[in-house]
């Protein structure tokens, strides 16, 4: 894939076009010009196709980037030089210069391809930028002071170092409210602007101004007015039009593929180019790259078998199955690939299937575009009925009766919801009150009346510009060309010249796609009356994954966002687990894609960890950034040495597998060396971490096996969180605090805690509620699962748990160092505070706190719940 950016009134470094561009690992070198506070440069392919992308007209008046492929550039270089001009190379980048110079604007409406261009005028020191007819390229756009930045990503202009990054919180609002993006010149980030398809956008000394070059939208709203009868021999005309898009995409230097999902789009296009292949005498058989999700009702391997093997020996299909571990460590990746937030988790499947065939193949088709150009959304069926019974009742009844299974099945969801009672749950409910506030005016409405206007709308508007966003961005990430033979202005303009019998017939959509391929593609992949489309089993994966999901909507990042309700929507997911609300899986797709957005550009992140295990951490070793040794507050030293452990569970019995990890550190002390045994001759102590002691106790839950009610969701609100931890902050806690304690005496501390803040007394709540509620503590995110997924209470009988650990180890300890050993302590720390739950060594537990000032433990990654601590001899003076 290619590349352009620009900048005009900017004063910067040179390396400011090189930061536009984004570059890619193993992208070509980039050419650029320069006139004084105005530059362009174009990139080439990954493969260093396409290296004449800047071009420069005879004289300098005109500098030309341009991103993307002609595919009538034969055509447009014999008008222009019957018009007198002449060409050197004659790359697409020349050609477009060459009409841009004789037509100006008005020649862009002749360009047929996809492309993003950019022309600086020396004369008048302005720039123009373009996108093609359908927006197939991107472009953006963002002011730097009284200047303008220009890239084909968004994350070039993040980068410049002259543009502010912000979120734009409308935008944010419209896609968490009504699932819309990419319908109009707002990006999701604030001051970054897209240009829209078929639109010029000038830059210069008076500002910016936008138009669009091309009629193409009225003129096909035009020929919709006056449409002509469908007849058979309107499937043939359709046919030819789609093999001359399919044979005008299939044009490269290298091997070209299918993108082959097993529906009727990307099948026919499949069979369109391997009729092309043949009529141009190739003998390559042709890649299909399809991902199949076996035992998923989305599966459709059946389809794609069924059309390989009717292409036979011609065609080498490559099949492969995503799983739900594999979206999980790339789903930050596919956030970061996007730019923007995504609709629902679809746009997956292609990044996967352009990763393998990136393998082989340096251009893909893809079917991208046929349910927008020809009617295949069920919302297109349900306006095709009410335009039907606007016309006839009878006409109207005739077609429910024949598309009632499609009906049923679309509809089955909603009914199950309603017949199980499930509780409605609006988005507005889960969003920040403030944030929904301040855009509660904001409405969002769609064609539900007119069919041709809403393909309209689908095509430029509501539908088709998120595809090709996407479609672009996967492919910019795997440096893969994809070409989109439906998206094509001749196939448009054909179809809507022909009246609404062509799009929708008996429930089906692309009637006239149907009878164009009958007898080339399988009856099975023609006649299929369950539309599956390109997406992934979201709702199965995310039921896998729900551990994950609930582990970053409990992270404090996301408590601290002014977009989310963070309690109700660990309610409403909750709800979504159990079956028992109406809330769906592109919702909780939607809120845990701009939480990841969020984290991935605008928080301060640490570089992600390469993918390969972190050493084993040795128990004479501290934990990172820790250390052994500590001198307390009380003068005493103390060396602790934490224990790596295996996770416990509830059925696990303490005592034996404690065990199990102090007489490995014993067993191995004489090997660690002289200075380790040195250490080790004072006085000394277990101490262990409460959750694990809790865990084995049968005292910790997941948070979705947690019935919470109102009052603990009521009352969570209105504890003040601590970086100490989540506390009672939580429904989830509060929850366990009231069944530990009583609703009664939970409300009387929360009176007596209410007035405590009033007089400046803290902790008066804890001291009236009594017992260990204190030790209740919720999921944090950097404790290891599922530890980060769990709710626990306080250990119970903590001292005689201590005492128990003390005669086990005092049982099976060598006897050098059974008689300086101490006692157990069992601890409740964490890096901003401790404290001791119980013990049955001697002294004060303040005295023990002191020892776990700074933490040794670590109970993420590092899996070091318990510590042994000697105390050391003081130093002696000379």
């Amino acid at each position: 894939m290619c590349g352009i950016a620009g900048h005009l009134g900017v004063h910067a470094d040179e390396a400011l076009l090189d930061r536009l561009l984004a570059t890619h690992p193993g992208a070509g070198p980039a050419s650029t010009a320069r006139d004084d506070d105005a530059a362009l440069a174009a990139r080439p392919a990954h493969d260093g196709a396409g290296l004449d992308r800047l071009a420069t007209s005879r004289g300098g008046r005109f500098t030309l980037a341009l991103d993307g492929e002609l595919y009538n550039r034969a055509e447009l270089r014999g008008d222009l030089e019957t018009l007198g001009h002449d060409f050197g190379v004659g790359s697409d980048a020349e050609v477009v210069l060459t009409a841009f110079t004789e037509w100006g604007t008005d020649g862009l409406d002749r360009l047929d391809g996809a492309f993003a261009l950019a022309v600086w005028d020396r004369d008048t020191r302005t720039m123009t930028l373009a996108r093609d007819h359908f927006g197939v390229r991107p472009l953006f756009v963002a002011a730097a002071g009284s200047g303008w930045l220009v890239a084909s990503e968004i994350r070039g202009i993040l980068d410049s170092g002259v543009h502010e990054r912000r979120p734009d919180d409308r935008t944010i609002y419209r896609y968490l409210r009504f699932r819309v993006h990419d319908d109009g010149p707002a990006t999701f980030f604030a001051g970054i602007e897209r240009v829209g398809a078929g639109e010029v956008v000038t830059l210069g000394p008076q500002g910016i101004e936008r138009r669009h070059y091309t009629r193409l939208r009225e003129e096909l709203a035009e020929l919709a007015r006056s449409p002509r009868p469908y007849t058979p021999a309107a499937a043939d005309e359709f046919r030819s039009l789609l093999t001359a898009a399919v044979r005008r995409r299939s044009a490269s230097t290298g091997r070209v593929g299918t993108a082959l999902s097993g529906g009727i789009d990307s099948a026919a296009i499949a069979s369109l180019l391997d009729a092309v292949e043949h009529e141009a005498g190739g003998s390559d058989a042709q890649d299909t790259w399809s991902a199949v999700y076996p035992g998923s009702r989305i599966d459709e391997q059946a389809q794609v078998d069924a059309v390989t093997a009717g292409l036979g020996a011609r065609v080498e299909a490559h099949r492969f199955e995503p799983t739900p571990s594999e979206f999980k460590k790339d789903m930050r990746d596919l956030v970061r690939t996007q730019e923007e937030p995504l609709g629902s988790t679809g746009p997956y499947t292609q990044y996967r299937v352009l990763q393998e065939a990136a393998q082989r193949d340096t251009v893909v088709l893809d079917g991208h575009g046929g349910d927008e150009l020809l009617g295949g959304f069920g919302a297109h069926h349900l306006i095709h009925l009410r335009a039907l019974k606007g016309r006839s009742a009878a006409l109207a009844a005739s077609e429910l009766g024949r598309s009632l299974d499609v009906l049923v099945r679309r509809g089955r969801p909603h009914v199950g919801d309603r017949l199980r009672g499930r509780k409605a749950v609006a988005v507005t409910s889960l969003l920040g009150a403030d944030f929904a506030r301040a855009h509660a005016g904001e409405v969002h409405d769609v064609e539900r009346s007119d069919l041709r206007k809403r393909l309209v709308d689908d095509l430029f508007v509501e539908s088709l510009p998120s595809r090709l966003r996407t479609t672009d961005r996967n492919a910019r990430r795997f440096g893969v060309s994809v070409r989109l033979p439906f998206v094509d202005r001749d196939l448009a303009r054909f179809v809507f010249g022909l009246d609404d019998e062509a799009l929708i017939k008996d429930g089906l959509g692309k009637r006239v796609l149907r009878d164009a391929m009958r007898g080339l593609l399988p009856d099975s992949v023609v006649d299929r009356r369950d539309k599956v489309g390109s997406t992934t089993p979201q709702a199965d994966w995310f039921m896998r994954l729900k551990n994950h999901i609930y582990g970053e909507f409990l992270s404090e990042s996301f408590a601290n966002r002014p977009y989310f309700d963070q309690t109700a929507v660990l309610h409403a997911f909750e709800g979504w687990i159990k079956g028992s609300n109406s809330v769906d899986s592109m919702t909780i797709w939607r809120i845990l894609n701009v939480e990841l957005w969020l984290q991935e550009f605008f928080d301060e992140r640490e570089p992600e960890a390469e993918d390969v295990a972190p050493p084993v951490k040795t128990d004479y070793e501290p934990n990172a950034r820790k250390q052994l040794d500590l001198v307390t507050a009380d003068g005493t030293s103390v060396r602790r040495y934490p224990l790596r452990t295996d996770l416990y569970a509830r059925e696990d019995d303490l005592e034996a597998k404690t065990m199990t990890y102090i007489d490995r550190f014993f067993s191995g002390l004489l090997e660690a060396g002289d200075e380790h045994v040195a250490a080790t001759t004072g006085r000394w102590y277990f101490f262990i971490s409460e959750k694990i002691v809790a865990i084995t106790q049968g005292r910790s839950f997941f948070i979705w096996d947690i019935k919470v009610g109102r009052p603990a969701r009521l009352l969570s609100r209105y504890v003040t969180r601590t970086p100490a931890g989540i506390g009672l902050g939580s429904p989830f806690t509060m929850q366990l605090a009231i069944e530990e304690a009583g609703l009664p005496r939970v409300l009387f501390a929360s009176a007596g805690g209410a007035i405590g803040k009033v007089l400046g007394k803290r902790g008066l709540f804890y001291d009236l509620v009594g017992g260990d509620i204190r030790a209740i503590d919720g999921p944090t995110e950097y404790s290891v699962y599922p530890a980060n997924v769990s709710a626990k209470l306080g250990p119970k009988d903590p001292d005689d748990v201590a005492a128990r650990l003390s005669a086990a180890i005092r049982a099976r300890v060598p006897a050098a160092y059974r008689d300086t050993f101490g006692g157990t302590v069992v601890m409740d720390a964490n890096d901003i505070g401790r404290n001791v739950l119980g013990k049955d060594a001697p002294g004060s537990k303040e005295h023990y706190e002191l020892m776990f000032a700074d933490n040794p433990l670590g109970q993420g990654s590092e899996q070091t719940p318990m510590a042994i601590v000697f105390e050391q001899p003081p130093a002696t003076t000379p």
